[in-house]
């Protein structure tokens, strides 16, 4: 083992317009309790989208992630988005407090015996006070409604840092890892230059 650990290089340089993360991929198997779901917290609600609510979609979408470099559904074009949110194997939702949107949970069905978490996420100001437990007992009892083996998600080290563990007091259980390379999404404006400051913009020397 030690000798391979020697013949690894321990750090790769990236160039300025790219970002890495290390992707943390998670499962969980059993469906949940029934006896331990709970009622939503008050003036909590969840509103199913379509494709004609795209737009609605992708707001709270960088409300939710940009802070934390979300940018796939915001490089998707808008078809294929409202194509997708008009799956029915798909459902995304956004989670509502006394009419305003302040989280996002959605569920993608469309392989044949197991089902994506795709994304899962409140605003700031709504972490830590419940909300994202009842979100999760709403993930979990949907999801496992369908005949499938399993329900997996993935989480990476530019997401919250509280995301992991949270799914794994949830029930989950991580298979995999991998690094992910992509575009830096505030070169090509897709994000602003201030989103992610725990990931700071690289300047050229």
């Amino acid at each position: 083992m030690d000798s391979l650990i020697l013949k690894i290089d321990a750090t790769t340089d990236l160039p300025d317009d790219l970002i890495a993360a290390v992707v943390t991929f998670l499962e969980r198997r059993d469906p949940p309790d029934p006896a331990i779901a709970g009622a939503a917290p008050a003036g909590v609600g969840l509103e199913r989208l379509g494709g004609a609510a795209a737009e609605r979609y992708l707001a709270v979408y960088r409300a939710i992630g940009e802070r934390w470099l979300w940018f796939s559904r915001l490089a998707m074009p808008r078809t294929a988005l409202s194509a997708l949110l008009d799956d029915p194997a798909v459902e995304a939702f956004v989670v509502t407090r006394a009419g305003a949107d302040i989280g996002l949970l959605e569920l993608d069905g469309r392989a044949q015996d197991e089902t994506e978490l795709a994304f899962f996420g409140l605003i700031e100001r709504e972490i830590g006070g419940g909300v994202g437990r009842w979100m999760m007992q709403e993930a979990l009892r949907r999801a496992f409604a369908r005949p499938i083996r399993r329900l997996f998600v993935h989480t990476c080290t530019l997401d919250h840092p509280g995301a992991l563990e949270f799914y794994r007091r949830s029930g989950f259980r991580p298979y995999r890892r991998a690094v992910e390379i992509a575009r830096d999404p505030r070169r090509n404006g897709a994000l602003s230059c201030e989103a992610g400051s725990h990931a700071p913009m690289l300047t050229s020397t």
